[in-house]
Protein backbone atom coordinates (compact mmCIF):
# COMPACT_ATOMS: atom_id res chain seq x y z
CA UNK A 1 0.00 0.00 0.00
CA UNK A 2 1.51 3.66 -1.32
CA UNK A 3 2.28 5.95 1.83
CA UNK A 4 -0.26 8.03 1.01
CA UNK A 5 -3.12 5.74 0.16
CA UNK A 6 -6.05 7.11 2.02
CA UNK A 7 -8.94 5.44 3.66
CA UNK A 8 -12.56 5.82 2.73
CA UNK A 9 -14.20 2.79 3.70
CA UNK A 10 -15.99 1.52 6.80
CA UNK A 11 -15.62 2.72 10.55
CA UNK A 12 -14.16 6.08 10.73
CA UNK A 13 -13.42 8.07 7.68
CA UNK A 14 -10.18 9.48 6.22
CA UNK A 15 -6.89 8.70 8.54
CA UNK A 16 -3.47 7.02 6.88
CA UNK A 17 -1.76 3.92 7.11
CA UNK A 18 1.94 4.18 8.26
CA UNK A 19 3.68 0.80 8.45
CA UNK A 20 3.04 -0.31 12.15
CA UNK A 21 6.39 -1.81 12.82
CA UNK A 22 5.42 -3.73 15.80
CA UNK A 23 7.56 -6.95 15.10
CA UNK A 24 10.21 -5.61 17.17
CA UNK A 25 8.24 -6.15 20.41
CA UNK A 26 5.07 -7.44 19.60
CA UNK A 27 6.33 -10.94 20.52
CA UNK A 28 8.58 -10.09 23.77
CA UNK A 29 7.40 -10.68 26.87
CA UNK A 30 6.74 -8.25 29.21
CA UNK A 31 9.88 -8.09 32.08
CA UNK A 32 10.67 -6.11 35.10
CA UNK A 33 13.39 -3.57 35.04
CA UNK A 34 15.87 -3.24 37.95
CA UNK A 35 15.14 0.04 40.40
CA UNK A 36 17.62 2.47 39.28
CA UNK A 37 19.64 4.45 41.78
CA UNK A 38 17.73 7.88 40.90
CA UNK A 39 13.97 8.01 40.37
CA UNK A 40 12.63 11.44 39.14
CA UNK A 41 8.99 12.57 39.77
CA UNK A 42 7.58 15.37 38.22
CA UNK A 43 4.38 17.27 39.67
CA UNK A 44 3.10 17.55 36.41
CA UNK A 45 2.20 14.26 35.13
CA UNK A 46 -1.17 14.07 34.14
CA UNK A 47 -4.13 16.63 32.60
CA UNK A 48 -4.96 19.14 35.04
CA UNK A 49 -3.28 20.65 38.00
CA UNK A 50 -0.26 19.87 39.01
CA UNK A 51 0.14 17.92 42.37
CA UNK A 52 1.81 20.17 45.33
CA UNK A 53 4.87 18.47 46.79
CA UNK A 54 3.82 16.80 50.37
CA UNK A 55 7.43 15.77 51.53
CA UNK A 56 10.86 17.78 51.84
CA UNK A 57 14.71 17.50 51.15
CA UNK A 58 15.99 14.39 53.52
CA UNK A 59 12.19 12.68 54.28
CA UNK A 60 12.71 8.51 54.09
CA UNK A 61 9.60 7.30 51.65
CA UNK A 62 8.21 3.88 51.20
CA UNK A 63 7.38 2.50 47.51
CA UNK A 64 3.68 3.51 47.09
CA UNK A 65 4.07 6.39 49.92
CA UNK A 66 2.18 9.96 48.81
CA UNK A 67 4.72 12.89 48.23
CA UNK A 68 2.36 15.24 45.57
CA UNK A 69 -1.41 16.26 46.43
CA UNK A 70 -3.63 16.59 43.82
CA UNK A 71 -4.72 20.16 43.86
CA UNK A 72 -8.61 20.66 42.64
CA UNK A 73 -11.04 17.81 40.81
CA UNK A 74 -8.43 17.64 37.73
CA UNK A 75 -5.28 17.07 39.23
CA UNK A 76 -3.91 13.58 40.62
CA UNK A 77 -1.57 12.81 43.80
CA UNK A 78 1.76 11.05 42.63
CA UNK A 79 3.23 8.15 45.12
CA UNK A 80 6.56 6.99 45.49
CA UNK A 81 7.92 4.73 43.14
CA UNK A 82 10.54 3.15 45.17
CA UNK A 83 11.84 3.39 48.73
CA UNK A 84 14.57 5.89 49.48
CA UNK A 85 15.67 9.30 50.65
CA UNK A 86 14.28 12.51 48.79
CA UNK A 87 17.75 14.29 47.43
CA UNK A 88 16.00 17.36 46.36
CA UNK A 89 12.72 19.09 45.28
CA UNK A 90 14.08 21.11 42.03
CA UNK A 91 12.87 21.60 38.34
CA UNK A 92 14.14 18.69 36.10
CA UNK A 93 13.60 18.28 32.37
CA UNK A 94 10.28 17.03 31.70
CA UNK A 95 9.22 15.16 28.32
CA UNK A 96 6.96 18.08 27.42
CA UNK A 97 10.49 20.40 26.32
CA UNK A 98 9.64 22.56 29.93
CA UNK A 99 11.46 22.30 33.49
CA UNK A 100 8.90 21.38 35.89
CA UNK A 101 9.04 21.05 39.64
CA UNK A 102 10.50 17.49 40.48
CA UNK A 103 10.68 15.30 43.59
CA UNK A 104 14.14 13.89 43.50
CA UNK A 105 14.68 10.34 44.81
CA UNK A 106 17.81 8.35 45.73
CA UNK A 107 16.60 4.97 45.82
CA UNK A 108 17.09 2.36 48.37
CA UNK A 109 19.85 -0.20 47.15
CA UNK A 110 18.86 -2.31 50.14
CA UNK A 111 15.29 -1.93 50.21
CA UNK A 112 13.08 -5.35 49.18
CA UNK A 113 10.67 -2.51 47.32
CA UNK A 114 7.71 -3.84 48.46
CA UNK A 115 4.85 -1.76 48.64
CA UNK A 116 3.36 -1.08 52.64
CA UNK A 117 0.86 -3.57 53.46
CA UNK A 118 -2.73 -1.70 52.41
CA UNK A 119 -6.33 -1.74 52.98
CA UNK A 120 -7.87 -3.55 49.91
CA UNK A 121 -11.05 -1.55 48.94
CA UNK A 122 -13.76 -4.26 48.41
CA UNK A 123 -15.51 -2.18 45.46
CA UNK A 124 -18.86 -4.23 45.05
CA UNK A 125 -19.80 -2.53 48.28
CA UNK A 126 -18.10 0.87 47.50
CA UNK A 127 -20.92 3.41 45.85
CA UNK A 128 -20.60 5.12 42.66
CA UNK A 129 -18.42 8.02 44.30
CA UNK A 130 -16.46 6.08 46.41
CA UNK A 131 -14.52 4.06 43.37
CA UNK A 132 -13.65 6.71 42.12
CA UNK A 133 -12.38 8.40 44.83
CA UNK A 134 -10.21 5.20 45.85
CA UNK A 135 -9.37 5.50 42.18
CA UNK A 136 -8.51 8.78 42.69
CA UNK A 137 -6.13 8.44 45.75
CA UNK A 138 -4.68 5.59 44.14
CA UNK A 139 -3.32 8.34 41.58
CA UNK A 140 -4.76 6.48 38.43
CA UNK A 141 -4.73 8.32 35.16
CA UNK A 142 -4.87 7.69 31.35
CA UNK A 143 -2.40 5.36 30.30
CA UNK A 144 -2.61 5.94 26.74
CA UNK A 145 -0.47 9.37 26.87
CA UNK A 146 -2.82 12.17 27.72
CA UNK A 147 -2.80 11.10 31.04
CA UNK A 148 -6.55 12.50 32.02
CA UNK A 149 -7.13 11.61 35.54
CA UNK A 150 -9.27 8.74 35.31
CA UNK A 151 -11.27 9.46 38.59
CA UNK A 152 -13.29 12.09 36.47
CA UNK A 153 -14.13 9.76 33.75
CA UNK A 154 -16.26 7.75 36.40
CA UNK A 155 -17.85 10.65 37.87
CA UNK A 156 -19.87 11.92 34.69
CA UNK A 157 -22.51 14.67 35.30
CA UNK A 158 -25.66 13.62 36.64
CA UNK A 159 -27.59 14.26 33.71
CA UNK A 160 -25.61 11.86 31.64
CA UNK A 161 -27.23 8.99 30.31
CA UNK A 162 -23.85 6.68 29.99
CA UNK A 163 -24.48 2.99 28.57
CA UNK A 164 -21.45 2.03 26.99
CA UNK A 165 -17.96 1.44 27.82
CA UNK A 166 -15.25 1.18 25.36
CA UNK A 167 -12.33 -0.21 26.52
CA UNK A 168 -9.43 1.48 24.26
CA UNK A 169 -7.04 -1.56 23.19
CA UNK A 170 -6.54 -0.13 19.32
CA UNK A 171 -2.62 0.84 20.20
CA UNK A 172 -2.41 2.27 16.82
CA UNK A 173 1.11 3.85 16.84
CA UNK A 174 3.51 2.51 15.30
CA UNK A 175 6.34 0.71 17.50
CA UNK A 176 4.10 0.41 20.60
CA UNK A 177 3.19 -2.87 22.39
CA UNK A 178 2.49 -2.19 25.63
CA UNK A 179 -1.67 -2.55 25.80
CA UNK A 180 -0.64 -5.64 23.14
CA UNK A 181 1.14 -7.19 26.05
CA UNK A 182 -1.31 -6.49 28.67
CA UNK A 183 -4.14 -7.67 26.59
CA UNK A 184 -2.29 -11.18 25.66
CA UNK A 185 -0.71 -11.96 29.28
CA UNK A 186 -3.20 -10.27 31.61
CA UNK A 187 -6.58 -10.52 29.99
CA UNK A 188 -8.50 -11.55 32.74
CA UNK A 189 -7.02 -8.32 34.83
CA UNK A 190 -8.82 -6.30 31.89
CA UNK A 191 -12.06 -7.90 32.32
CA UNK A 192 -11.76 -7.08 36.13
CA UNK A 193 -11.05 -3.48 35.52
CA UNK A 194 -14.00 -3.47 33.28
CA UNK A 195 -16.21 -5.26 36.32
CA UNK A 196 -15.69 -2.37 38.74
CA UNK A 197 -16.17 0.23 35.70
CA UNK A 198 -19.41 -1.08 35.18
CA UNK A 199 -19.91 -1.27 38.98
CA UNK A 200 -19.23 2.51 39.29
CA UNK A 201 -21.30 3.42 36.26
CA UNK A 202 -23.84 1.57 36.34
CA UNK A 203 -23.18 0.84 32.74
CA UNK A 204 -23.94 -3.38 31.71
CA UNK A 205 -22.24 -3.32 28.77
CA UNK A 206 -18.90 -2.55 27.35
CA UNK A 207 -17.04 -3.20 24.12
CA UNK A 208 -13.25 -3.87 23.68
CA UNK A 209 -11.52 -2.60 20.46
CA UNK A 210 -8.87 -3.80 19.33
CA UNK A 211 -7.05 -3.97 15.74
CA UNK A 212 -6.91 -6.84 13.51
CA UNK A 213 -3.68 -6.56 13.74
CA UNK A 214 -3.36 -7.71 17.31
CA UNK A 215 -5.40 -11.73 16.83
CA UNK A 216 -3.43 -12.90 19.58
CA UNK A 217 -4.88 -10.24 22.19
CA UNK A 218 -7.98 -10.15 20.82
CA UNK A 219 -8.06 -14.21 20.81
CA UNK A 220 -7.02 -14.05 24.70
CA UNK A 221 -9.63 -11.17 25.69
CA UNK A 222 -12.23 -13.49 23.73
CA UNK A 223 -11.18 -16.90 25.45
CA UNK A 224 -11.21 -15.12 29.36
CA UNK A 225 -14.63 -13.10 29.29
CA UNK A 226 -16.72 -13.76 31.95
CA UNK A 227 -20.05 -15.53 31.78
CA UNK A 228 -21.92 -13.02 33.59
CA UNK A 229 -20.71 -9.51 31.92
CA UNK A 230 -22.01 -8.34 28.81
CA UNK A 231 -18.20 -7.59 27.46
CA UNK A 232 -17.69 -8.03 23.22
CA UNK A 233 -14.34 -8.07 21.51
CA UNK A 234 -14.64 -6.10 18.25
CA UNK A 235 -11.83 -6.78 15.48
CA UNK A 236 -11.06 -3.18 14.32
CA UNK A 237 -9.86 -2.04 11.07
CA UNK A 238 -5.84 -1.40 11.25
CA UNK A 239 -5.86 2.38 10.98
CA UNK A 240 -4.20 5.60 11.90
CA UNK A 241 -5.82 7.02 14.50
CA UNK A 242 -8.28 4.10 15.26
CA UNK A 243 -7.46 4.39 18.79
CA UNK A 244 -8.47 8.15 18.89
CA UNK A 245 -11.95 8.43 21.37
CA UNK A 246 -13.93 10.13 19.16
CA UNK A 247 -12.54 7.65 16.18
CA UNK A 248 -13.05 4.31 18.43
CA UNK A 249 -17.19 5.51 19.37
CA UNK A 250 -17.63 6.22 15.41
CA UNK A 251 -16.15 2.61 14.15
CA UNK A 252 -17.51 0.53 17.04
CA UNK A 253 -20.81 2.04 17.97
CA UNK A 254 -21.21 4.64 15.07
CA UNK A 255 -22.06 7.49 16.97
CA UNK A 256 -20.56 10.61 16.47
CA UNK A 257 -18.90 13.20 18.67
CA UNK A 258 -20.17 16.63 18.10
CA UNK A 259 -17.87 19.52 17.65
CA UNK A 260 -16.18 20.63 20.63
CA UNK A 261 -18.17 17.85 22.58
CA UNK A 262 -17.33 15.12 24.72
CA UNK A 263 -17.98 11.09 24.51
CA UNK A 264 -20.08 11.34 27.38
CA UNK A 265 -22.49 12.97 25.10
CA UNK A 266 -22.90 10.35 23.02
CA UNK A 267 -23.65 7.93 25.79
CA UNK A 268 -20.07 6.51 25.93
CA UNK A 269 -17.05 6.15 27.98
CA UNK A 270 -13.55 5.25 26.88
CA UNK A 271 -11.01 4.29 28.65
CA UNK A 272 -7.26 2.46 27.78
CA UNK A 273 -6.89 -1.02 28.43
CA UNK A 274 -3.63 -0.02 30.71
CA UNK A 275 -5.68 2.35 32.75
CA UNK A 276 -8.03 -0.60 32.62
CA UNK A 277 -5.74 -2.84 34.08
CA UNK A 278 -4.42 -0.64 37.06
CA UNK A 279 -7.90 -0.30 38.33
CA UNK A 280 -8.15 -3.73 38.72
CA UNK A 281 -4.73 -3.80 40.38
CA UNK A 282 -6.20 -0.86 42.90
CA UNK A 283 -8.71 -3.28 43.75
CA UNK A 284 -6.73 -6.52 43.76
CA UNK A 285 -3.87 -5.16 46.26
CA UNK A 286 -4.62 -1.61 47.08
CA UNK A 287 -1.43 -0.06 46.19
CA UNK A 288 -1.54 3.37 43.86
CA UNK A 289 -0.18 3.77 40.30
CA UNK A 290 3.73 3.51 41.19
CA UNK A 291 5.14 1.42 37.99
CA UNK A 292 3.57 1.09 34.15
CA UNK A 293 4.20 -0.82 31.25
CA UNK A 294 6.81 0.71 29.04
CA UNK A 295 7.84 -0.18 24.93
CA UNK A 296 11.36 0.58 24.63
CA UNK A 297 11.81 -0.02 20.58
CA UNK A 298 13.01 1.21 17.22
CA UNK A 299 15.90 0.46 15.23
CA UNK A 300 18.56 2.59 17.05
CA UNK A 301 18.01 0.73 20.83
CA UNK A 302 20.20 -2.96 20.92
CA UNK A 303 17.80 -4.67 22.81
CA UNK A 304 13.78 -3.45 21.86
CA UNK A 305 11.82 -4.42 25.32
CA UNK A 306 8.27 -4.43 26.89
CA UNK A 307 9.60 -3.32 30.39
CA UNK A 308 7.37 -2.71 33.38
CA UNK A 309 9.34 0.09 35.00
CA UNK A 310 8.82 2.69 38.12
CA UNK A 311 7.49 5.99 37.27
CA UNK A 312 10.30 8.18 37.26
CA UNK A 313 12.60 5.74 35.55
CA UNK A 314 15.10 8.53 33.60
CA UNK A 315 15.76 7.67 29.98
CA UNK A 316 19.11 6.91 29.87
CA UNK A 317 18.23 4.05 32.92
CA UNK A 318 15.88 2.12 30.52
CA UNK A 319 17.63 2.41 27.58
CA UNK A 320 20.89 1.36 29.13
CA UNK A 321 19.30 -1.34 30.40
CA UNK A 322 18.33 -2.27 26.92
CA UNK A 323 21.73 -2.92 25.72
CA UNK A 324 22.31 0.96 25.02
CA UNK A 325 21.67 3.26 21.93
CA UNK A 326 23.13 2.00 18.45
CA UNK A 327 26.06 3.99 17.15
CA UNK A 328 23.78 5.34 14.61
CA UNK A 329 20.93 6.09 16.85
CA UNK A 330 19.66 9.86 16.20
CA UNK A 331 16.25 10.65 17.98
CA UNK A 332 14.65 9.44 20.64
CA UNK A 333 11.03 9.84 21.01
CA UNK A 334 8.73 9.73 24.23
CA UNK A 335 5.78 8.15 22.99
CA UNK A 336 5.06 6.78 19.31
CA UNK A 337 6.46 8.86 16.08
CA UNK A 338 3.02 9.99 15.13
CA UNK A 339 2.72 11.72 18.38
CA UNK A 340 5.40 11.33 20.30
CA UNK A 341 8.21 14.29 21.56
CA UNK A 342 11.61 14.03 20.95
CA UNK A 343 13.45 14.18 23.90
CA UNK A 344 16.81 16.65 24.25
CA UNK A 345 18.01 15.54 27.19
CA UNK A 346 18.21 11.79 28.77
CA UNK A 347 17.68 12.61 32.73
CA UNK A 348 14.17 12.97 31.51
CA UNK A 349 12.07 10.61 33.10
CA UNK A 350 9.41 8.32 32.51
CA UNK A 351 5.68 9.83 33.72
CA UNK A 352 2.52 7.73 34.02
CA UNK A 353 1.66 8.55 30.63
CA UNK A 354 4.45 7.52 28.72
CA UNK A 355 3.61 4.58 26.40
CA UNK A 356 6.95 4.18 25.21
CA UNK A 357 10.47 4.92 23.98
CA UNK A 358 11.46 5.10 20.23
CA UNK A 359 14.77 5.84 19.26
CA UNK A 360 15.06 6.45 15.91
CA UNK A 361 18.45 6.21 13.70
CA UNK A 362 19.73 8.74 10.89
CA UNK A 363 18.33 6.58 8.13
CA UNK A 364 14.51 6.70 9.96
CA UNK A 365 14.63 10.02 11.19
CA UNK A 366 15.14 11.38 8.14
CA UNK A 367 12.45 13.90 7.36
CA UNK A 368 13.95 15.78 3.59
CA UNK A 369 14.04 19.27 2.96
CA UNK A 370 10.65 21.57 3.19
CA UNK A 371 8.78 23.04 0.29
CA UNK A 372 6.19 25.26 0.36
CA UNK A 373 2.51 23.86 0.28
CA UNK A 374 1.20 22.87 -3.32
CA UNK A 375 -2.18 22.86 -2.01
CA UNK A 376 -2.78 19.54 -2.87
CA UNK A 377 -5.70 18.77 -0.18
CA UNK A 378 -3.63 15.60 1.07
CA UNK A 379 -4.09 16.71 4.18
CA UNK A 380 -7.55 17.68 4.19
CA UNK A 381 -8.18 14.22 2.58
CA UNK A 382 -6.07 12.73 5.45
CA UNK A 383 -7.80 14.60 8.75
CA UNK A 384 -10.17 12.58 10.63
CA UNK A 385 -11.61 15.21 12.09
CA UNK A 386 -12.41 17.35 9.09
CA UNK A 387 -10.04 20.74 9.15
CA UNK A 388 -7.82 21.97 7.20
CA UNK A 389 -4.85 21.90 8.39
CA UNK A 390 -2.59 23.46 5.70
CA UNK A 391 -4.70 26.58 6.78
CA UNK A 392 -4.01 26.02 10.21
CA UNK A 393 -0.31 25.67 9.81
CA UNK A 394 -0.35 29.08 7.66
CA UNK A 395 -2.25 30.58 10.24
CA UNK A 396 0.03 29.59 13.01
CA UNK A 397 3.33 30.56 11.30
CA UNK A 398 1.48 34.70 10.66
CA UNK A 399 0.70 34.55 14.42
CA UNK A 400 -3.08 34.49 13.78
CA UNK A 401 -3.89 32.65 16.55
CA UNK A 402 -7.86 34.18 16.74
CA UNK A 403 -8.51 33.11 13.25
CA UNK A 404 -7.26 29.34 13.90
CA UNK A 405 -10.06 29.12 16.34
CA UNK A 406 -12.44 30.09 13.99
CA UNK A 407 -11.02 27.17 12.12
CA UNK A 408 -11.89 24.71 15.13
CA UNK A 409 -8.62 24.52 16.08
CA UNK A 410 -9.97 23.01 19.21
CA UNK A 411 -11.08 19.95 17.64
CA UNK A 412 -7.36 18.96 16.18
CA UNK A 413 -6.30 16.39 18.59
CA UNK A 414 -2.13 16.71 16.94
CA UNK A 415 -2.82 12.98 16.07
CA UNK A 416 -0.03 13.66 13.21
CA UNK A 417 -1.63 12.55 10.05
CA UNK A 418 -1.49 15.56 7.81
CA UNK A 419 2.30 15.82 8.34
CA UNK A 420 2.38 12.17 7.31
CA UNK A 421 1.12 12.75 4.39
CA UNK A 422 2.31 15.83 3.04
CA UNK A 423 4.87 15.76 -0.13
CA UNK A 424 5.97 19.00 1.18
CA UNK A 425 7.64 17.67 4.43
CA UNK A 426 5.82 20.49 6.44
CA UNK A 427 5.75 20.09 9.77
CA UNK A 428 1.74 20.83 10.55
CA UNK A 429 1.98 19.22 13.72
CA UNK A 430 4.68 21.15 15.23
CA UNK A 431 2.92 24.61 13.62
CA UNK A 432 -0.84 23.93 14.56
CA UNK A 433 0.72 22.44 18.05
CA UNK A 434 2.56 26.15 18.30
CA UNK A 435 -1.16 27.65 17.70
CA UNK A 436 -2.61 25.92 20.30
CA UNK A 437 -0.36 26.42 22.47
CA UNK A 438 -0.73 30.53 22.16
CA UNK A 439 -4.40 30.60 21.79
CA UNK A 440 -4.85 28.34 25.62
CA UNK A 441 -1.73 31.22 26.89
CA UNK A 442 -3.86 34.36 24.91
CA UNK A 443 -7.06 32.84 26.80
CA UNK A 444 -5.36 32.06 30.35
CA UNK A 445 -4.29 35.74 30.35
CA UNK A 446 -7.64 37.29 29.07
CA UNK A 447 -9.32 34.97 32.49
CA UNK A 448 -6.75 36.19 34.67
CA UNK A 449 -7.10 40.08 33.41
CA UNK A 450 -11.22 39.15 33.67
CA UNK A 451 -10.64 37.73 37.34
CA UNK A 452 -8.44 40.82 38.29
CA UNK A 453 -10.83 43.31 37.47
CA UNK A 454 -13.53 41.41 38.84
CA UNK A 455 -11.26 41.64 42.32
CA UNK A 456 -11.10 45.02 41.78
CA UNK A 457 -15.09 45.53 41.79
CA UNK A 458 -15.86 43.16 44.30
CA UNK A 459 -13.36 43.33 47.01
CA UNK A 460 -11.91 46.55 49.58
CA UNK A 461 -8.06 47.97 49.88
CA UNK A 462 -7.49 45.60 52.37
CA UNK A 463 -8.73 42.35 50.18
CA UNK A 464 -11.51 41.42 52.24
CA UNK A 465 -14.81 41.24 49.99
CA UNK A 466 -17.06 44.69 50.14
CA UNK A 467 -20.36 44.17 52.04
CA UNK A 468 -23.66 45.48 50.86
CA UNK A 469 -23.81 48.75 51.23
CA UNK A 470 -27.66 48.20 52.27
Amino acid sequence: MSLFDLDFGSGFRHGVHPPDLKDLTSGEAIRRMPFPDMIVLPLKQHAGAPARPLVKKGDRVQRGDRVGEAQGFISSPIHASAAGTVRDIRRWPHPDGSMQKAVILDVDPHDPQVPRPRIVPEWSELEAGQVAGAVRDAGVVGLGGAAFPTHVKLSPPEDAEIDTIIANGAECEPYLTGDHRTMVEHPERVHFGLRVMMHALDVERAVIGVEENKPDAIEALRRTIPDDLDISVVSLRAKYPQGAEKMMIKSILGREVPSGGLPLEVGVVVQNVGSISTIARVFESGYPLVERIVTITGPGVRRPSNLTMPVGTRIADAIEFCGGLTEDAERVVFGGPMMGNAQADLDTPILKGTTGIVVLTEATAATGPQYPCIRCGRCLQACPVFLDPADLGQLARAGQFEEMTELDLDDCMLCGSCAYVCPSNIPLTQLIAAGKNQVRRLRRLAQETEDGEATDEGESADGSPEKDAA
